[in-house]
């Protein structure tokens, strides 16, 4: 992590932030579905809920949480389990009006920026499962879930939506390499172990390359040495919305965003069916 980076994390918050909260307020039936289930009122619910989290999370001082009635199941979350806590979440935090929910996150975000601001970047916060995130990867992960449920948003309307490669960058460098480093406690435990060690290495325009290694359930951050199984060279800006589903991992071939190479290539489904977003 660079200093860079956290500068350029920060002012992404507010940028993204800003952009969201326009796209809310353009919003004409907030029943209209966004995602699953979810109608756009509830998708920008649940980024607002993130964004009032994290205005305590990320101190990590062990104040109480803003949403009481939380701290359990965050600290019992695992990746197959995200979905429960995210409808409680939903439940705690009523707000469903368009233009409140905008007001809210723009004031929600200048606090989150407050109180990092003199935080070293690299500092551990507590997160979902038991596993620490750098107080870095914190801010990139509130950008990218914006990023992402803009997207959602967008479709549900009609309105185009612009993802830079720059910050879906700074969410995995940040945010997925953080956490894993840091340690990802409890969220991978309901995944089915393998004994076989799977090693994928990543390569972009935008990030330093890295070697995520799978094995027997656990996931280590390691240094490229010429020995990974497969190797992706990706577009972020594509990547990171195929992880969370949004784009085909076929469409994402075709749009030449993610390309497959390495000895083992066929080893990549195994990998993603327990290295994956929720």
């Amino acid at each position: 992590m660079t200093i860079e980076q956290w500068h350029q994390v920060r002012a992404a918050l507010p940028e993204v932030g800003g952009r969201f909260a326009d796209l809310l307020t353009g919003v004409g039936d907030p029943h209209v579905r966004a995602l699953g289930e979810w109608s756009i009122a509830e998708a920008a619910s649940h980024v607002g809920m993130i964004a009032l989290m994290y205005t305590a999370m990320i101190r990590g001082d062990g104040g109480p949480l803003p949403l009481p009635g939380l701290e359990e199941p965050i600290y019992a979350a695992s990746v197959d389990t995200i979905s429960r806590m995210n409808a409680l979440a939903l439940e705690l935090y009523p707000e469903r009006d368009p233009v409140r929910l905008a007001t809210r996150l723009r004031a929600d975000i200048a606090e989150v920026l407050l109180v990092s601001a003199d935080l070293d970047p690299e500092k551990p916060v507590w997160w979902l499962g038991g596993s620490r995130v750098p107080a870095a990867g914190v801010l990139a992960h509130l950008v990218n879930e914006m990023l992402i449920h803009g997207l959602d948003i967008a479709r549900a309307i009609g309105q185009p939506w612009r993802i830079p490669a720059r910050l879906e960058a700074l969410f995995l460098e940040l945010f997925l390499f953080g956490m894993v480093s840091g340690g990802m406690g409890h969220l991978l435990d309901d995944a089915t172990p393998s004994p076989r060690r799977i090693a994928v290495e990543f390569r972009s325009a935008y990030t330093r390359p890295a070697v995520l290694a799978l094995q027997h359930g656990k996931l280590r951050c390691e240094e490229p040495d010429g020995t990974a199984d497969v190797r992706l060279r990706f577009d972020p800006a594509v990547l990171v919305p195929m992880m969370f589903g949004r784009i085909s991992r076929l469409r994402a071939a075709l749009l030449g965003g993610v390309r497959i190479g390495g000895p083992r290539p066929w080893l990549l489904p195994a990998f993603l069916r327990t290295v994956r977003m929720p």
